[in-house]
């Protein structure tokens, strides 16, 4: 799975060809994914980018998931 976003959409990429559009814009994928989630919603309303929401949101979920680890690569396209 991927998730792929712009500034106007996120989307989820299966590994089956499915092409998922999340509610509220907020997506997670993987073992902590639900985890992360989690965090980035409670963080959404917040005054950060997006950058920063996914790399707290990523902290919390490596707190929680043996199976999440704090090594985390995030890759922006500039404007």
């Amino acid at each position: 799975m991927m998730i792929v976003a712009d500034d106007k959409t996120t989307l989820v990429l299966t590994g089956t060809g499915d092409v998922l559009e999340p509610e509220d814009g907020v997506a997670g994928i993987g073992s902590g994914g639900s985890y992360a989630l989690a965090a980035a919603k409670a963080l959404i309303d917040l005054d950060l980018d997006a950058e920063q929401i996914a790399r707290r949101a990523m902290r919390i979920a490596a707190d929680i998931c043996v199976y999440t680890n704090h090594n985390v690569v995030v890759e922006s396209l500039g404007a």
